[in-house]
């Protein structure tokens, strides 16, 4: 009946269509009156308790930057220098759209206004020069999930604090997956432009990459400052996210102009609705998670799968493909919140180490978001750029592949990882 509680009826309402908070809720509320743990009112302490973490200040944070970024010009200077860098081989424009992706990551971690912002930019020159739209298009979907990945993000901070780990050591941690994501998309592009002869872009004029460079300074400044502030040890990731807001209100208010106070307002609106439903997830996974220590379930579950005596290997491979599936039928932060309780007690039984358990989590819920046939990436970019599922479906299979086998190499290597933890150390 426990199980029963704690997983079926949360499949039965996630079938049903149920808000995931309210499904979190209705379990923990089931399980408190069957299990009689605790008074009901004990929800009332778990939800708003969940919710008191100094760490979960930089979701809004960081994402109010990110909006702000994207739409003072600060994103789009940046992804200008890149263009003028990137030059004189075949498959340079893709290149530099995965670079792109990859920069502005590093400034904000939200996929979707990843996707948003890059793509906008970036879609009508990959169309002009002969990619088609299709395969630019499904470009920016799977290419987008790289803001999942690199630092600061917002995936890796619920982790944290579900996990309770260091969010600055899950940050370092996240970096070489990063680059190793994008190293594959860019051989992938190239090889792909190959394929359909895409005319070599011109080589990089100095004149033109010093205008750019004069023109992206402040926006170069933006990465340099968040992540060398959080590994500087001057500010944690937090007041680092504080600090991006900011500086991105200054520059893009009073250095580039290309924002007035009425538009800081309607970005604080669009930003208060996105980490509303986000903070609405963790406050009913407070609940949840509480229920499920307090019972000892885990401890249950790890005596089950320690008795199928399943080796390392295989055991991280089942959680990859159940990782894989949730992943592609709920946004990152539900799916950790919802998991991390159940599987972090298993995954430390077997010795494996947390912030490489969670950068391997955080890899398979981005592969998730652009997974079909319910990826949220997929209907972001078929709502913004108006290209048929269908079609999106079939575009990022091969970036299924190449993020699957840095998956696979991440989860069995775990060197990966964590080396730059202990360099750091």
């Amino acid at each position: 009946m426990t199980a029963l509680i704690f997983a079926g009826v949360p499949v039965v309402m996630l079938a049903l269509s149920a808000p995931i908070f309210i499904v979190m809720l209705t379990a923990a509320t089931l399980g408190i009156l069957y299990l009689h743990l605790a008074p009901l009112a004990a929800i009332h302490s778990a939800v708003f308790g969940n919710l008191d973490s100094f760490p979960l200040l930089a979701i809004p944070l960081f994402i109010f930057a990110g909006e702000i970024m994207a739409r003072g010009g600060i994103a789009r200077r940046l992804i200008d220098l890149i263009f003028s860098v990137i030059g004189g081989v075949r498959g340079s424009l893709g290149v530099a759209t995965v670079g792109s992706a990859a920069a502005f990551g590093a400034m904000s971690g939200s996929s979707v206004a990843c996707v948003a912002a890059i793509g906008k930019l970036t879609i009508p020159a990959l169309v002009k020069n002969g990619y088609g739209r299709n395969f630019s298009v499904s470009l920016i979907t799977a290419t987008g999930v790289i803001d999942v990945i690199i630092p600061p993000s917002i995936t890796m901070i619920i982790y944290g604090v579900a996990a309770q780990q260091s969010v600055a050591l899950l940050f370092l941690a996240g970096i070489v997956p990063g680059f190793i994501i994008a190293a594959g998309l860019a051989v992938y592009v190239m090889g792909r432009a190959r394929r359909l002869n895409i005319p070599i872009g011109e080589k990089p004029r100095l004149g033109a990459v010093l205008l750019a460079l004069r023109s992206a300074v402040w926006s170069l400044f933006a990465p340099v400052l968040i992540l060398g502030g959080i590994y500087g040890g001057i500010f944690t990731p937090t007041e680092a996210a504080g600090i991006a807001c900011i500086y991105a209100l200054v520059v893009s208010l009073l250095i580039y102009r290309e924002l007035n106070l009425m538009d800081v307002w309607r970005i604080a609106l669009d930003t208060s609705v996105l980490v509303a439903q986000i903070m609405i997830l963790i406050a009913g996974a407070g609940a949840y998670g509480w229920l499920i220590t307090t019972s000892g379930f885990p401890a249950d579950l790890v005596g089950f799968i320690t008795s199928l005596h399943l080796d390392k290997w295989l055991l991280l491979l089942v959680i990859n493909v159940v990782l894989l599936f949730i992943g592609s039928v709920l946004e990152p932060p539900a799916a950790i919140l919802v998991l991390t309780p159940l599987l972090l007690p298993v995954v430390t039984e077997a010795h494996v180490d947390p912030i490489h358990f969670g950068l391997v989590v955080t890899v398979n819920l981005a592969i998730g978001m652009f997974l079909p046939p319910f990826g949220l990436n997929l209907f972001a970019s078929n709502t913004l750029f108006k290209v048929p599922l269908p079609i999106l479906y079939r575009g990022v299979i091969p970036f299924v592949f190449i993020y699957g086998a840095v998956l696979i190499l991440l989860t069995y290597v775990p060197e990966i990882t964590l080396a730059p933890l202990n360099w750091m150390r």
